[in-house]
């Protein structure tokens, strides 16, 4: 088993349908009350990817990516168009869009995260596949240059500085990022009869942890 550092073509994720699912355990008492708990600390997503095939020639791009990725044995980037950047869907990433930690005169290394809010609730997601060259820094509300006082590692989601930040520093961070995952299953089966109808295959993908 191995991850593959190569994303699903993005067109053909383009109109695909899925989104973050989560695990609860409820556990109903006998005066009617409810327990309710998870297991998972982080949410997995799931996409059908046959939603955004459109022709033929997107099929068989579909089929060769398939046999690449040996079906369900390799991961592989995938680019969720509803939801890949550090910021709103409408605006440009910047370098103060997310808090990633705080300076404490050592610490070289952070690791990009995106925090979701809704009211006084917060979730903080790992980024563990940014976008190669979107990722941008700043300490302090000061920019910081890339690969001159700051590298990447783009395979794991992690910021190295050349000079730690110091003490109570906010370290902050912009970028895009994809959503590791592989396909969720070993077989496709495709009819070009009934895809030149307008039917058009199921092809679940889901996000594996790392």
């Amino acid at each position: 088993m191995a991850f593959h550092e190569i994303r699903f073509p993005a067109n053909l994720s383009f109109g695909s349908v899925g989104g973050p699912e989560r695990r609860t355990e409820i556990v109903t008492l006998a005066n009617g009350f409810e327990e309710r708990n998870t297991p998972w600390e982080h949410s997995r997503r799931r996409y059908d990817a046959g939603v955004g095939l459109r022709s033929l020639d997107d099929v068989e791009t579909l089929i060769a990516f398939f046999e690449a990725r040996v079906g369900q044995l390799h991961g592989f980037r995938w680019k969720d168009w509803s939801d890949y950047k550090s910021c709103a869907a409408s605006r440009t990433p910047g370098p103060e869009d997310q808090l990633i930690g705080v300076g404490d005169g050592a610490t070289v290394v952070f690791r990009l995260q995106k925090t979701y809010r809704s009211g006084q609730q917060s979730y903080v997601r790992p980024i563990r596949k940014p976008v190669l060259g979107t990722v941008l820094i700043a300490v302090a509300e000061d920019p910081k240059v890339e690969s001159l006082e700051f590298s990447v590692n783009y395979e794991a989601g992690e910021v190295t500085f050349t000079v730690p930040p110091a003490l109570d520093t906010r370290v902050t961070a912009g970028f895009e990022f994809d959503v590791p995952v592989r396909f969720d299953t070993d077989g496709i089966q495709t009819s070009v009869a009934s895809f030149q109808a307008g039917d058009v295959p199921t092809v679940p993908i889901v996000e594996i942890r790392l």
